[in-house]
């Protein structure tokens, strides 16, 4: 099965434009989950970090969450955000002060029945994750790449709306936007507070246009 999750795939995410046939609004959707997918599966490299020096955005609240990120990226040491990113995600022995994972967030446990459910309707999209990561495929990660491939069409994975709200009703809506809350609230989050706001802002213009869509 075609791999998700390598530092080459999440530059791809990040940087999706101009495939045929697939509409503007959809490119900027695959980017945004690109930019969340970046920043989530293990500490930003320098290449990433240089890219997200570039965002902007405009007054509104998403736009504004944009240029807080671009000016965070701009203004705080790598060695900074790595740091960050091991007390939010890592800790020290019991772990760091989030848990992103859908098992952990649904049922209070990791490796639970929500991540053999994933696996289920991975297999059936033809999907795997990349050995270069250790991390379960209901980390948050990970199926924000998922819906990145589902949009575009990545790996094979079909780009048809109603399998991308399928994917998205199941799988993410259940406790993405908590999980992005609770990162936007964190003590230990500055550079990641935006990013927090960013996913749940997209969590919600996602379910509302699969409302609409439906």
């Amino acid at each position: 099965m075609p791999a998700v999750g390598s530092e080459s795939e999440i530059l791809t995410a990040m940087g999706t434009s101009g495939a045929p046939g697939i509409a503007e609004e959809d490119l900027l959707r695959a980017n945004c989950y690109g930019l969340l997918v970046s920043a989530l599966l293990a500490p930003p490299s320098g290449e990433l970090l240089d890219t997200f020096k570039g965002l902007d955005g405009d007054e509104t609240p998403f736009g504004k969450a944009m240029s807080a990120l671009g000016e965070l990226a701009r203004t705080t040491k790598p060695d900074d955000v790595t740091d960050e990113f091991t007390r939010l995600f890592y800790g020290h022995g019991a772990g760091g002060e989030l848990h992103p994972y859908a098992s952990f967030y649904l049922t209070g446990f990791v490796y639970d029945r929500p991540l053999a459910l994933l696996r289920d309707d991975l297999i059936a999209l033809g999907l795997t994750k990349s050995d270069v990561t250790s991390e379960p495929e209901d980390h948050i990660a990970f199926m924000m790449n998922v819906m990145h491939d589902l949009i575009v069409g990545a790996h094979g994975a079909s780009k048809d709306l109603a399998a991308q709200k399928d994917f998205f009703d199941k799988h993410v809506a259940p406790w993405a936007t908590v999980f992005f809350e609770n990162l936007e609230a964190a003590e230990n989050a500055k550079f990641f507070r935006p990013v927090g706001t960013i996913g749940k802002l997209l969590m919600e213009i996602e379910g509302q246009a699969f409302s609409i869509a439906a």
